[in-house]
């Protein structure tokens, strides 16, 4: 019996360390292709300098990588995914993410039953070669701008897409993801409402009608207050966007420029104590050398680590 209160007694008090006892854990520091410029930029020895710069993961964009008009040959494709995988391994970068197409035409939530079908198809060709690439991640945009009143329409036809693509993303190996987008105004003019997956509502509407392994990617840069987002989903947010932004235009600054108002100590309490993230702290910014990706994150850490003393 004593023996038993004892363990009762070291049970309770476990349950009061914090999750993170001590400092939390440094992620690793990503980025999205685009600052790697154009494909043919896509070389060894550019990604070799960003690893020793401390970049450890890439978001590989689709359209830049699978629709250029010049590679229309399954084969060339097929060579390009194989040589650029092979380059990443070597310079010791991992495939964290491939950013799926987006557009006017390319919409998993068009209720124009034939542009939605060609969009899914679509997709499904681009897993088919990111089969190759091997990501844990495949991202996709819920929507392109919406007609007036066809929200929950379009949410129908996201979450039917979503579950038709599903069993593809299963096969490589690779999580589904759905970004928030941006949206401050419900109306973007006289003829279109913004995209889906505009507000933290929204958001958590559409992940509680989708297959529940599907999961969360919060763009930084789409939202106010995007700690608010991180913390309503929870542990739902399997991957990030991080930018500056003001939540009312596409900024895609990195942190400290003066450009954007996020609260990145807000953000990073959420992202750790709320969400319980573990993965890439991945950058999607216009423009920045390799050099202040990782010294941009190291300073948020620190400022976040500082705060919790």
């Amino acid at each position: 019996m004593k023996l038993y209160r004892t363990g009762l007694l070291l049970l309770a008090v476990l349950c009061t360390i914090p999750v993170f006892a001590g400092q939390p854990p440094r992620l690793k520091v990503g980025s999205s292709s685009g600052i790697f410029g154009p494909v043919t930029n896509w070389t060894y020895e550019t990604f070799a300098e960003a690893k020793r710069a401390g970049i450890d993961a890439i978001e590989i964009s689709a359209s830049m990588l699978f629709l250029n008009k010049e590679m229309t040959d399954d084969r060339q494709i097929e060579a390009r995914c194989r040589q650029l995988k092979r380059d990443l391994k070597r310079a010791g970068i991992e495939i964290w993410s491939v950013h799926m197409p987006f557009g006017r035409e390319i919409d998993l939530s068009q209720t124009d039953e034939a542009v939605r079908q060609r969009s899914v198809e679509l997709h499904r060709r681009v897993l088919r070669f990111c089969k190759i690439l091997s990501p844990r991640i495949v991202l996709f945009h819920p929507s392109w701008y919406l007609g007036h009143g066809e929200r929950d329409a379009r949410i129908a036809q996201l979450v039917r897409s979503v579950g038709e693509l599903l069993p593809d993303a299963k096969k490589i190996g690779a999580r589904v993801v759905i970004e928030n987008m941006l949206g401050y105004e419900l109306v973007k003019d006289g003829n279109y409402e913004r995209p889906l997956g505009r507000t933290v509502e929204e958001v958590l509407h559409i992940m509680s009608l989708v297959p529940r392994e599907v999961d969360a990617a919060v763009d930084t840069n789409h939202i106010d207050n995007p700690e608010l987002l991180i913390s309503a989903l929870g542990r739902r947010v399997r991957t990030i966007h991080v930018s500056d932004g003001d939540g009312r235009s596409e900024c895609h600054e990195l942190p400290g420029q003066g450009r954007g108002d996020n609260d990145w100590t807000a953000i990073l309490k959420a992202l750790y104590e709320d969400a319980h993230y573990r993965g890439v702290f991945m950058y999607e910014v216009k423009k920045a050398e390799f050099p202040q990706l990782k010294a941009c994150y190291d300073r948020l850490y620190e400022q976040y680590v500082q705060s919790k003393q």
